[in-house]
């Protein structure tokens, strides 16, 4: 038995369907059939849909509700599958992490400081909160605060392992502190934690807070870690609270536009339980617009080439799929989807590029969308390509 568990291996999954269990068989039956949705087509892109969504910068003609006018595009494979792995607790990861000596609950119980910087956890803590600047600017410390079992762009920074997530969760000070720096972070964007369950609502100053939030696009990459790491760490609950929220702004309120995409295809997929993310999906599918072009499903009711018949409705598709592709063919449409660096031959998602515009140093603050500055994004795609490539495990490597 041994033998035959040690020569079993993780098969990686190859498309967004099978990432995606949201809308599939193997979620749990708490919930009817999902309606019929067949007037759902492919999507705009995440620029094209931001000017649908009312960009004050914008003069260019409108999208109009006609499945027609809509350019194709489909959900970033890379985002699907980095967090199915999350999900499903690292599938890939073949044997225990390496011990780390717990450095994360070290730091957590104020014993270790960060590294590079030398700050110690009550530091932050007590002298950072409403320091703005300091939290915008200084990109070293998220990595330290919200701990992952994936390798960040601080690489002074250690993985979590499973048994120092244990020994954290069973920690009353280490918890006491991480709910204080979740509470931070939260003031940082405008929120407030309102209760031990985990909801949040505005804080006082969330105008002026979500106007840079809405600019400062590297920080969804931050509140993707965020999200990952509250799971990680035993309060899984308190995700669905905060993405609840970004879904109401983005979608109803226009406060937060320009994270309408990063809500939909990373927020709302860092939860676990597939019924949770079924209820949030079904709430932003009511208030998106263009209405056709919602692509995180419920799927059509099948028809015609429906699984019976040979083909298949793809979970969190847009539509009838059509028998399976060849790779060729699998490889034209990704391309068509993706920008691509032709120097360093690294292919990004346009959620990716955002952060990789951040790493050249160019900031996101006046970001228009992702073709723009294919020069400074070229140059960062090289910069992450020069610190080991693509890191398969997140956006493009996890902040």
């Amino acid at each position: 038995m041994g033998n035959l568990l040690g020569s079993w291996r993780f098969k990686e999954p190859s498309t967004v369907e099978e990432c995606d269990s949201t809308w599939g068989s193997d979620s749990e039956s708490d919930e009817p059939a999902a309606e019929d949705d067949s007037g759902i087509s492919d999507s705009v892109s995440p620029a094209e849909n931001d000017r649908a969504a009312g960009d004050p910068g914008d003069t260019s003609p409108k999208l109009t509700d006609s499945p027609e006018s809509v350019p194709k595009m489909k959900r970033s494979f890379y985002a699907a599958r980095d967090l199915y792995k999350y999900r499903h607790s690292y599938p890939n990861y073949k044997r225990p992490r390496q011990p780390n000596e717990y450095r994360n609950l070290r730091f957590y119980l104020n014993k270790i400081p960060l590294v590079p910087d030398g700050v110690y956890i009550e530091e932050i803590l007590s002298k950072w909160r409403g320091d703005y600047d300091k939290l915008e600017h200084n990109h070293t410390y998220i990595q330290w605060l919200f701990p992952l079992r994936e390798q960040g762009l601080n690489f002074y920074a250690h993985e979590l392992t499973q048994e120092e997530i244990k020994e954290f969760q069973s920690t009353r000070e280490a918890k006491r502190r991480f709910l204080a720096a979740y509470s931070l972070m939260l003031d940082f964007y405008g929120i407030k934690l309102l209760d031990k369950s985990g909801n949040v609502a505005r804080a006082p100053n969330w105008q002026e807070r979500f106007q840079h939030l809405n600019e400062s696009q590297h920080n969804y990459l931050r509140i993707t870690r965020i999200l990952k790491s509250l799971g990680e760490l035993g309060y899984e609950a308190f995700k669905a609270p905060l993405v609840r929220l970004f879904l109401e702004e983005s979608l109803c309120h226009n406060t937060l536009p320009n994270m309408q995409h990063s809500v939909l295809e990373y927020f709302v997929y860092t939860i676990r339980l597939p019924a949770t993310r079924r209820r949030l999906l079904r709430y932003a599918r009511q208030h998106y617009r263009p209405a056709h072009a919602f692509l995180w499903g419920p799927p059509s009711k099948r028809r015609g080439g429906g699984v019976g018949t040979g083909g298949s409705v793809g979970a969190g598709s847009s539509g009838i799929r059509a028998p399976a592709p060849t790779p060729e063919h699998q490889r034209r449409e990704e391309e068509g989807t993706t920008s691509t660096s032709t120097r360093s031959g690294i292919i990004v998602s346009s959620h990716d590029a955002m952060m990789c515009q951040d790493l050249a140093g160019g900031g996101m603050k006046g970001y228009t969308g992702p073709g723009s500055n294919v020069a400074g994004l070229e140059g960062a795609l090289m910069l992450v390509g020069a610190r080991g490539g693509r890191n398969e495990y997140n956006e493009v490597v996890p902040l």
